[in-house]
């Protein structure tokens, strides 16, 4: 496995598109869309814009749109930010006794999209417009599948 990184220095301002095919460590600032395997933002590091990656570890700030199949969280992320991930990890790091994970007004989606009709369909089935059971419903069967009378 190769070395090579694409690095951000601190003090160094990128604003744009940046793709890489090997992993981004950001300890600057990026300002736009981010395309790699993996990006690391660290304790001096800065990622606002859109970010499509595979793995996301980030202890500096955040803030815009990612998309990741895994992120770690231990820095800042800022109002109006999205992540969508398969997983994710929040770690808490202790700085002269205080514990602190810090998020803005944002959104976080974790595992699979939902099914909006599989969700309406569950939430619906067999319930009445009150939430209610109907005493007359069989459970797990449809009419055609009623148990036979004797």
């Amino acid at each position: 496995m190769s070395d090579k990184r694409t690095l951000i220095e601190d003090g160094t301002e990128l604003k744009g598109t940046l793709t890489s095919s090997c992993p981004i460590v950001v300890m600057g600032r990026v300002e736009g869309d981010l395309t790699g395997p993996s990006v690391e933002v660290t304790e001096t590091g800065v990622l606002s814009g859109k970010a499509k990656v595979t793995e996301l570890h980030s202890r500096g700030e955040l803030a815009g749109e990612f998309d990741a199949d895994m992120v770690q969280l231990s820095g800042r992320v800022r109002d109006k930010t999205k992540i969508r991930a398969q997983s994710l990890e929040v770690r808490l790091k202790r700085d002269d006794g205080r514990m602190e994970m810090v998020f803005g007004d944002c959104d976080l989606a974790v595992g699979d999209a939902p099914d909006k009709a599989k969700a309406m369909a569950a939430a619906t089935n067999g319930h009445g417009k009150n939430g209610k059971k109907k005493p007359d419903d069989v459970v797990g069967a449809t009419p055609s599948e009623s148990p036979p009378e004797n």
